[in-house]
């Protein structure tokens, strides 16, 4: 297990206001003077990989440069449509956004958060390293005005309900609570699941109470927010790569210079492989530590070939124009082609 290290997040007491951070414009000019401060902001707790093998990673990098890094944890500065519209108005200097929620801006990118479009985490970095992501990160950028810096892998999307789910024909008649985004929804068409629309602060309840059958998530979350405690199985259908971008404001990118753009860029990229191994290094904690409880049961023999074959198929028939392409870039690189 790689080292975790510690760092302070500041709470300002921000508002938004028609997207904008009260109080957040001048974050860069709270650095000493000669240097630059940059926010960074996420979701995720102090405790996710993405922060303690993330952006405190990228912050410990730049701590000899004159680009000092200040993350905002926890959606500080606001949930992921608020924080981006921020960014793009210039109030945020970094984000770490999922592809699905980045969709509201720019369609064709929400395909990297679909079923089965990625074979695994291996797949994902091999695509988005390659010319195939060119049309759809330069597409985005054009789109939005920011920068993509590059992407971290989250964790495998996998179900837990209150029955095992081994094939297609066991999702018939569960009603499984997803993200709300048309990226998500569209996965849950296209693998059959009937989905529940529930806001992730009440997913526990809605699983005690038999509101939902059961929900999808990485393992890590599952486990991080007690879900496991409501669920009988885990099936490791590994259905969506999880991944989150790492977003630069084009305004923050074009205040720095050259040689700042290079460390930040590299401290980003060589923070990648550590956080992977963090996300992969909890999900077998967990893993290990529900088998040898027995509860929840974890099912391994899920057919994913089958659910991969319906899947792709569903979307090769409903994507837009602009998402099949992005879908086609991504499988032009599978190994499995």
């Amino acid at each position: 297990m790689k080292q975790q290290h510690s760092w302070i997040a500041f709470g300002l007491g921000t508002a938004l206001v028609g997207g904008t951070l009260l109080g957040i414009p001048s974050l860069h000019n709270m650095a000493t003077e000669g240097s630059e401060q940059l926010s960074f902001a996420s979701s995720y707790t102090l405790s996710h990989p993405h922060n303690t093998c993330g952006t405190a990673l990228v912050q410990q990098q730049m701590n000899d440069t004159d680009v000092q890094i200040q993350p905002y944890p926890s959606s500080q500065l606001g949930g992921d449509t608020d924080r981006f519209t921020s960014m793009m108005n210039g109030d945020i200097d970094l984000d770490l956004q999922g592809s699905s929620a980045l969709a509201s801006v720019y369609e064709p990118i929400g395909v990297m958060d679909m079923a089965y479009v990625f074979d695994d985490p291996d797949h994902l970095f091999r695509w988005f390293d390659s010319d195939a992501s060119d049309e759809v990160i330069g597409g985005f950028e054009e789109a939005t005005g920011t920068k993509v810096l590059d992407v971290w892998y989250q964790g495998d999307r996998t179900f837990s309900a209150n029955q095992p789910i081994r094939e297609p024909s066991d999702l018939d008649g569960i009603r499984l609570r997803y993200p709300g985004s048309p990226a998500h929804l569209m996965s849950a068409d296209a693998m059959g699941v009937e989905p529940v629309s529930i806001a992730v602060e009440e997913v526990y309840m809605a699983l005690q109470q038999g509101i939902a059958d059961g929900q999808e998530n990485p393992i890590a979350y599952t486990a991080e927010n007690s879900l496991d405690e409501v669920v009988d199985y885990v099936s490791l259908s590994r259905h969506a790569v999880g991944s989150q971008l790492v977003v630069v404001a084009g305004e923050t990118w074009e205040r720095l210079t050259a040689d700042q753009q290079e460390q930040l860029q590299t401290a980003v990229t060589e923070t990648r492989s550590e956080n992977r191994a963090c996300a992969e290094a909890g999900e077998e904690e967990v893993l290990t530590r529900w088998n040898e409880q027995g509860s929840p049961v974890v099912i391994e023999d899920v057919d994913r070939d089958a659910f991969r074959e319906q899947a792709l198929s569903y979307l090769e028939e409903n994507l837009s124009d602009g998402e099949l392409e992005t879908l086609e870039s991504i499988r032009s690189v599978s190994e499995q082609n």
